[in-house]
């Protein structure tokens, strides 16, 4: 019981610390040292100078009411002691100072000669009593630092970049009574400061730390305050320390916070955005901004990841109007919400419930806002689901781009941009067909029309709405496995915000009747993807998170590629946008059985009866893993 009593007892004190301690007891404190100091220097005097010594309650009386007085004036109670700087040790000297001039003050004044302090004395005590109170603020910030902050929070983290950042987000973690870390030391590349002190944090070479280092501090995370450099570097720099058992963070920009103080809430963890993310991309502004400004601009699928980020950019340019439109009622009054949190005029901007498959409701739109671009990101994206419902597919991706495509035509729009997929190239899926229809329609109506109709084709994004990236996320918190296809199975990947940038950038400079092709970097393999993600959650693979290999899903393929069979990439004047020379290959009757396509009925059968005639349409378009293969094999024996 007795042992039981002391640890509750000393766990009272540790919170009892981790309070704000009162003014007074500080006061208190801070006179009981002078008081100290006092006996210390008498009865040093007496042990190494022979000097007899008398305890007088007039010296005492005087020290501590001239120290007092000195404590008061600069108010060096009122600092917080666990936050002490060097300012605050000055404010302590300055103290001390005050009341050395009054105590020898006082002292003249004294009447008799037996009550008067020596003046050595005065001056052995001045410097002992400061000392003590210098040194008795450092050890009282140390010991809170080493011991209550972390017998509370039991986390250490390292801060990799001991310059401007990395300083500022030790100041604010320092100065946040509720930061949920203590910082150990900074890590740096510059073997020049490797073993020297900032701000009293140590400052450990990169090479040092390793698995060893981090289990034998204790070490929870590493947070990286860098700036001005590459996103090769960034890579690297995590890309060595990512196998470590730890967490890895990392500060905002400094331009985010540039205007406020920096506050611990603001270290986020590092995504693997931050590894797949290339150099910021170099955009042709005032190309942009001349074919935007003043127009009137529609974006559909504008709620979707990609649609809401180009709304997102153009927001930014001086439009004339623009009107967003997505079918999902929750879906654009969240945007409509995230739009009006940016405190600007919003009354040119229209958040419209619709659906491109309404041709009418298209038709009345398209009368009364006139649009001058038209961005069409509103696509049924997901392949295994679209295996399943190709009726939506066609009803989607092929009907409501025709609407959108003939009612451009007819309103005489300036320019129509089309947002595709790498899955439309030698199409597998039923997803990827219906697009690479919806190109063909794109292409065969600028061979008509004085519209100019371009198309935009990429890869996967990172962080659209049901992407592998959240849906890893997703299995790694709650614990896996995390389900991946296919061990050999790749992707490209591309941000969002990069993507919707070359969208725009795209748009500006096409003329009608391209296909731009974006350069996606390399493939990423999906098993690596999510070992990667697994370790920078601070776990290990597979100890902590297994990876289950589920089999390929219905339509999807193992590697994926951006341009078709036969098609010729040309460059432009932006080397991240090539240009594909579509085929023109549609049949003689193409618009007719386009017709015939989008509006069969639906029935028990007419999922095989949508999918042979796409692959009429398309004759590429061979199904892997999925019920429609037959159909490939009857094609075959037929032609045999």
């Amino acid at each position: 019981m007795k042992d039981t009593s002391l640890v509750t007892r000393a766990k009272l004190f540790l919170r009892q610390l981790r309070r704000k301690m009162p003014r007074w007891v500080v006061l208190v404190i801070d006179l009981n040292i002078t008081l100290l100091s006092y006996f210390i220097c008498k009865l040093s005097l007496y042990a190494y100078l022979k000097v007899s010594v008398q305890f007088q309650l007039t010296e005492v009386l005087a020290l501590l009411l001239c120290y007092g007085l000195g404590f008061s004036v600069m108010k060096v109670h009122r600092r917080v002691v666990r936050y002490i700087s060097l300012q605050d040790l000055m404010q302590v000297l300055f103290a001390s100072i005050i009341g050395l001039i009054l105590l020898i003050i006082s002292n003249s004044l004294l009447i008799t000669p037996s009550s008067t302090i020596r003046p050595y004395f005065i001056l052995l005590h001045f410097g002992v009593n400061t000392l003590f109170l210098i040194i008795l603020r450092i050890l009282y910030k140390e010991f809170y630092d080493r011991y209550v902050m972390l017998g509370k929070f039991k986390k250490r983290v390292l801060i990799f970049g001991a310059g401007q950042l990395g300083l500022q987000a030790l100041s604010g973690i320092q100065g946040f009574a509720n930061a949920p870390f203590s910082v150990y030391g900074f890590i740096d590349d510059n073997k020049k400061i490797k073993g020297t002190k900032i701000s009293g944090i140590r400052v450990f070479h990169t090479d040092q730390i390793d698995t060893a280092f981090i289990s034998r501090y204790h070490i929870g995370e590493i947070i990286f305050a860098v700036e001005l450099i590459s996103a090769d570097r960034v890579k690297s720099l995590i890309e060595k320390f990512e196998h470590l058992p730890v967490k890895l963070k990392r500060t905002p920009p400094f331009r985010e916070w540039l205007n406020s103080d920096f506050k611990p809430q603001l270290i986020k963890d590092i995504a693997i955005e931050d590894l797949l993310e290339r150099e910021p991309i170099e955009l042709a502004k005032d190309s942009i901004k001349n074919q935007v400004k003043d127009k009137v601009i529609l974006v559909t699928g504008a709620a979707g990841s990609i649609g809401s980020e180009i709304a997102r950019q153009l927001f930014h340019y001086p439009v004339s109007r623009l009107i967003l439109i997505d079918n999902g009622e929750s879906s654009i009054y969240e945007l409509q919400q995230e739009f009006k949190a940016y405190g600007k005029d919003l009354s040119h901007v229209k958040f419209i419930v619709g659906d491109i498959r309404d041709y009418p409701r298209l038709d009345a739109l398209f009368a009364k806002f006139q649009p001058h671009l038209i961005y069409h990101a509103a696509a049924y994206k997901h392949v295994p689901l679209m295996e399943e419902g190709p009726y939506e597919a066609v009803a989607v991706n092929i009907r409501g781009t025709k609407n959108l495509v003939d009612l451009a035509d007819i309103y005489r729009v300036e320019k129509f941009i089309m947002v595709s997929t790498d899955k439309a190239v030698n199409p597998t899926n039923v997803m990827g067909a219906t697009k690479r229809i919806a190109e063909l329609y794109v292409a065969y109506k600028q061979s008509m029309s004085l519209v100019k109709f371009v198309t935009t084709r990429f890869g996967n994004v990172l962080g659209s709405n049901g992407s592998v990236v959240p849906l890893f996320k997703k299995q790694i918190q709650q614990g896996g496995p995390v389900l991946v296809t296919h061990p050999e199975i790749t992707r490209f990947f591309m941000t969002i915000p990069e993507a919707c940038q070359l969208v725009l950038e795209a748009g500006s400079m096409g003329n009608g009747g391209e296909i731009y092709v974006f350069d996606m970097g390399e493939s990423v393999k999906i098993m690596d993807l999510a070992k990667r993600m697994i370790r920078l959650s601070g776990l290990k693979y597979p100890e902590d998170i297994d990876i289950k290999i589920v089999g390929l899903r219905p339509g999807e393929k193992i590697y994926e590629e951006l341009l078709a069979d036969g098609e010729v990439t040309v460059p432009t004047h932006h080397n991240k946008i090539m240009i594909s020379r579509v085929r023109n290959n549609w049949q003689e009757d193409f618009k007719t059985k386009i017709d015939e396509l989008i509006d069969i009925n639906h029935s028990k059968d007419t999922a095989m009866e949508l999918v042979k005639r796409m692959k009429h349409l398309v004759p590429e378009y061979k199904s892997q893993n999925s019920v429609f293969e037959s159909l490939d094999q009857s094609s075959g024996a037929d032609n045999a």
